[in-house]
């Protein structure tokens, strides 16, 4: 079975609730009838009552379709926001406006009023609106201190990684990371490995460089980076600086590398900025015809999921189960 098949299985055995604020999308209410029938989770939709006879199900007592236009708890939906948007200087009526009219955002506060346990958004918003909803609206977890999107990543036939599954991060939201926060994101996504893989993670910071082969101001701050996350985790394995090829084929890692737990066996690859990972991950995932699952936004309390506007009903299926199981 894949990886993605034994995480809907986890998510299954115990459904949490998660919100889909994008109710208008034919993906999202074809996704929501299979989430429906497998028992992933119990989903709240976003939008007018009549969607719900869209949804081909034999479970649609796990659906809850609210339309804000009429949900009873309006006014303290609303209070809440303007409370967390007023140093911003947004008005009352503004903040009602919001919540009535952006789905995504009432869908997050949602989330934040612990009526659901997270979201799954952007089928049709940017990774940008979505991020900043969830900036807005969700806390943050002061102890990482930063936000990142992270991909899970399933190539077929691939003998790296863990048996061809990976962690990739940032890719979605940092797009040019500071060693702080370059450390914090990958504490957190050695995590999110553990935590859908259930093997150890093996960390690797990747760079044009591997141990000390080039020089730079770039390289000096992946290095800094990698003593910060082994400050934080100690007992995680993080190793680095390598190129791509050192972190993930043993036999370059024999000629490029001194001996290291992770060089050549790297299962969670943080790259140095947005460009090279969202590149990355789109040509594997294209190229390799690999699973790609995300962005899984970090760095929150509650678990939020991110979705490309080119995702498939499959992608938001995957995208449910990961964000129940992380719940």
């Amino acid at each position: 079975m894949s990886i993605l098949g034994k995480i809907r299985d986890m998510a299954s055995k115990n459904p949490k609730i998660i919100v889909l604020p994008e109710s208008d999308d034919e993906r999202v209410i074809e996704a929501a009838g299979r989430i429906l029938d497998n028992n992933i989770a119990k989903l709240i939709m976003i939008g007018k009552s009549d969607v719900a006879k869209r949804i081909k199900t034999k479970n649609i007592k796990d659906l809850v379709m609210i339309d804000p236009a009429v949900y009873k708890d309006i006014d303290k939906v609303v209070s809440e926001y303007y409370e967390l948007r007023k140093l911003k200087g947004i008005t009352p009526e503004e903040a009602r406006d919001k919540v009535l009219k952006d789905y995504v955002t009432f869908g997050a506060m949602l989330v934040r009023q612990d009526i659901a346990h997270g979201f799954v958004a952007g089928a049709n918003h940017t990774t940008a609106d979505t991020v900043r909803v969830a900036l807005r609206c969700l806390r943050i977890d002061k102890n990482i201190g930063v936000v990142s999107g992270a991909f899970l990543m399933e190539v077929p036939d691939c003998p790296y990684g863990e048996n061809g599954v990976f962690v990739f991060a940032d890719c979605g939201v940092n797009p040019e990371p500071n060693a702080r926060q370059l450390s914090g994101i990958a504490v957190t996504s050695a995590a999110l490995f553990q935590q859908m893989v259930g093997a150890v993670p093996k960390v690797a910071f990747l760079s044009y460089s591997s141990k000390g082969s080039a020089e730079g101001p770039l390289v000096d701050k992946v290095k800094e980076a990698i003593t910060t996350a082994k400050e934080i985790a100690p007992n995680l394995l993080i190793d680095g600086e390598f190129q791509a090829d050192s972190a993930l084929v043993p036999e370059v890692a024999d000629i490029k590398c001194e001996a290291s737990p992770v060089a050549g066996h790297a299962n969670v690859l943080i790259f140095p900025d947005l460009n090279s990972g969202n590149i990355c991950y789109k040509m594997i995932q294209r190229l390799a015809r690999a699973r790609a699952v995300g962005p899984l936004l970090q760095g929150f309390l509650k678990p939020c999921s991110d979705l490309s506007r080119g995702c498939s009903a499959e992608d938001v299926v995957d995208a449910v189960a990961v964000t129940s199981v992380r719940s």
